[in-house]
């Protein structure tokens, strides 16, 4: 998955646009411009709870086109959040895509790394349109330590996995082979047992899973970051609660395809483990992490936008709409995000918060999962 996905040159998301209806596939934030304010609203008001302190800054963790922060800035300028005291960190490895999130956020070039002061972490940065400092890069550890309110939206999915099967001698991973009669590509079962199946499979009553490493290590630094420099944390993707066993897939053209077949033209896809998110989050990597987090949810997407009053926005956008196809659109992109046969029921929402928030939170629990 990691080669198909980023490789330099040939990699899928590396150097096209892959979201869209002219892609192969469309996200939430593209669907409607009321998913991104309802996540901006919803920020702002964890931000509040944790005393508005500054400065801060808001690190989406795979930004896409850039749509979603593009909503979210724009809300946030509402509330007057803008300036020296916030700025924008995007995590993205594909030039190509911070490219086009450049475009959608910023009204001028950014300045690239060889104009950037010597010993930047961040590769590329620039203005936003609302006046705050936007900069990228290529890997969580390098984000500046300070409050943050992290944002993975269908990020978790695009990392590589591990597919583990329980066979007569005990686990082995799936590993993927060449048929040397057709040079086609083939699953095959490992002989001996791999690094892999070192997972934490004690109690494990699946019979297959899929486990990504990389996954619980970025949510370790996530919840490590929240619980040293203050932050809240919102993960949103198609997902389960540890309960699936074979997901991988590919996607092009808006349908399914084999992932073994021409690999680097599709997109590579797995529902996230959010069980395995949650441990990841509340199981530190060292002492001085502990204790890192608390979780809330998952719960639907249907009832997290349900609660923090999509019908409501629905409703102000109708009463201002004065063209009949726009107000057509609206009601289909609400129906699309919230009918549990489409987008409602299939993603899933996370939040982390630090430890310190536990009275807080008892008294205010977090909007959308309540």
């Amino acid at each position: 998955m990691k080669e198909v996905l980023t490789n330099p040159t040939a990699g899928y998301y590396m150097n096209r646009d892959v979201f869209g209806q002219t892609g192969d596939f469309i996200t939430s934030p593209e669907i409607s411009q009321m998913f991104g304010e309802l996540i901006a609203v919803w920020l702002v008001n964890e931000w509040t709870k944790c005393g508005r302190p500054t400065p801060f800054q808001i690190a989406e963790l795979g930004p896409g086109r850039g749509t979603l922060m593009a909503d979210i800035l724009r809300v946030f300028s509402k509330f007057k959040i803008a300036g020296s005291d916030f700025s924008v960190s995007l995590v993205e490895v594909s030039p190509y895509l911070a490219q086009v999130q450049e475009k959608q956020l910023s009204p001028r070039q950014a300045q690239e790394a060889t104009k950037l002061p010597q010993g930047s972490q961040h590769y590329k940065q620039s203005i936003s349109f609302y006046g705050s400092q936007v900069r990228w890069y290529n890997h969580i550890a390098d984000l500046p330590r300070t409050f943050t309110l992290f944002l993975a939206h269908e990020f978790f999915d695009a990392l590589p996995i591990h597919k583990l099967v329980k066979v007569d001698q005990g686990w082995r991973e799936v590993l993927i082979d060449l048929n040397r009669e057709d040079l086609t590509l083939r699953f095959v079962i490992s002989r001996d047992r791999t690094p892999a199946c070192l997972y934490r499979l004690d109690n494990e009553s699946r019979e297959e899973l899929e486990v990504s490493p990389q996954s619980l290590i970025i949510t370790q630094a996530m919840a490590a970051r929240i619980h040293q420099d203050g932050g809240i944390g919102l993960v949103i993707d198609y997902g389960h609660e540890g309960d699936k066993t074979d997901t991988f897939r590919g996607f092009k053209n808006h349908k399914l395809h084999d992932p073994l077949v021409d690999p680097g033209t599709a997109d590579l896809t797995v529902d996230v483990d959010f069980s395995a998110l949650k441990w990841a989050a509340t199981h530190p990597r060292t002492f001085e992490d502990w204790k890192a987090n608390l979780t809330f949810g998952t719960v639907d997407q249907k009832d997290f936008l349900t609660r923090v009053g999509i019908n409501l926005r629905l409703e102000q956008l109708l009463a201002s709409c004065r063209d009949e196809d726009v107000a057509l659109n609206l009601k289909s992109a609400h129906k699309m995000l919230t009918d549990p046969m489409e987008m409602g029921s299939k993603f899933k929402f996370l939040a982390l918060y630090p430890s310190v928030m536990e009275k807080i939170l008892e008294r205010y629990p977090p909007p959308g999962f309540v």
